[in-house]
């Protein structure tokens, strides 16, 4: 049997505080579909006609630069030289941004989702919706695409909701298209690449469009801390039914005393009446898992057998190095709301892509779910504008 993830981390509070509350978990469970739409319309939101503002001929000539998009670690000492013009960059991201006017909107209707005294209460938009209301508008969205069709770049899709654009393509084209070098990256004996500089786009597209995610491979972190093999105890008396051999104390050679899924339960007063039913989980992954172990860790606790989901966005990954995570993220968001739908979002990474930033990407844009948990970060420096700028507009 494979290792059985039993670690507990702080944002599995947060999850259990959201299914919890029972506003959220009642207004959640009501997905927006045609009915969604119905009652949009009932609080009075309508599409209006976005005027366009992308309204200048693309001159290639007349540039703008998007700054703060170099990776820090994509430095000197660390230059293995330039990367071949043919090599595949798959599945980047232009990111879009809304019109000052689209953002006090916005702004002002998600004030009044969460107003009990709003006929816009807990009135949630499809990601169509969304993108129909706070979205560039038509001609913008052609504009951009043709753009990118004539750089070469293949793959071109919108999403749903209208805040980014999927395109691949190799480096030749990312350095005619974005103005910058792509280079290779030895740092603590790992292989990377990543741009040079910052890309710079037609200052007509400025408008419009906000950033590129990403031109690099620099991966985001999982914060799992393996605590080592458990060891049952249940026959000694007053002591926790699991630990582990190492792990815990100053030098980590102490034992740690486990949560299992009823002491998870007792400590953070999880109502017994609170068991998921009618509530579903998307899990955020970059590596598949092997079923086997969720089943196990289940039959160990316990607990009512309830296989995830997997949904592949893209090839699969197999089994990849935060192999660990996406287990442990599946086995706890089910120990908790046990007969919840679990669905984990499985995104390859390319040379240019975080799996994770992608599988975050189409769980919202193809409203999966209405809780999602990702498990993975960095600091706001690595993430660079455009991945923050990503993550703020998610």
């Amino acid at each position: 049997m494979k290792h059985l993830s039993l670690m507990l981390r702080n944002s599995l509070f947060f999850l259990t505080l959201i299914l919890a509350l029972p506003g959220f978990r009642a207004a959640a469970q009501s997905r927006p579909d045609a009915a969604g739409t119905a009652a949009s319309q009932s609080a009075g939101i309508s599409a209006p006609a976005i005027p366009a503002r992308i309204t200048q001929a693309i001159d290639e000539t007349q540039l703008v630069r998007l700054r703060g998009n170099v990776h820090p670690l994509a430095r000197a000492e660390f230059d293995q030289g330039i990367v071949a013009d043919g090599t595949p960059m798959k599945r980047m991201m232009l990111l879009l941004q809304r019109s000052p006017e689209q953002q006090a909107a916005l702004s002002k209707f998600m004030d009044e989702q969460l107003s009990k005294d709003s006929p816009n209460f807990q009135k949630w938009l499809t990601p169509d919706q969304f993108g129909k209301l706070y979205g560039p508008a038509d001609a913008d969205i052609q504009t951009v695409t043709d753009w990118l069709t004539r750089q070469g770049f293949q793959q071109i899709k919108v999403g749903a909701g209208r805040t980014a654009i999927e395109f691949s393509g190799n480096v030749s084209q990312v350095r005619n298209a974005f103005h910058t070098e792509i280079h290779q990256y030895t740092v603590n004996g790992e292989s990377r690449q990543a741009n040079t500089s910052d890309p710079q786009v037609p200052a007509a597209l400025t408008p419009v469009v906000a950033g590129v995610l990403s031109l690099h491979n620099f991966p985001r972190k999982s914060f799992t801390h393996n605590l080592g093999i458990h060891t049952a105890t249940r026959s000694i008396p007053g002591k926790p039914q699991f630990t582990t051999t190492s792990g815990c104390g100053t030098s980590n050679a102490q034992p740690c005393f486990v949560l299992g899924p009823a002491d998870f339960a007792k400590v953070y007063n999880v109502p017994s009446t609170l068991d998921g039913t009618g509530q579903q989980i998307a899990i955020v992954a970059d590596s598949n898992i092997n079923p086997q172990d969720v089943a196990d860790f289940q039959a160990l606790f316990g607990l009512p057998a309830n296989p995830p989901n997997v949904i592949l966005n893209g090839p699969d990954p197999g089994l990849g190095a935060s192999e660990g995570e996406a287990d442990l993220d599946v086995q706890v968001s089910g120990m908790v709301a046990q007969k919840a739908v679990i669905d984990l979002v499985v995104s390859e990474d390319t040379l240019t892509a975080q799996g994770i930033d992608l599988s975050a990407f189409y769980i919202i844009d193809n409203n999966i779910a209405p809780v999602m948990s990702e498990s993975f970060g960095d600091c706001e420096s690595n993430l660079q504008t455009a991945g923050n700028q990503f993550f703020n507009s998610l």
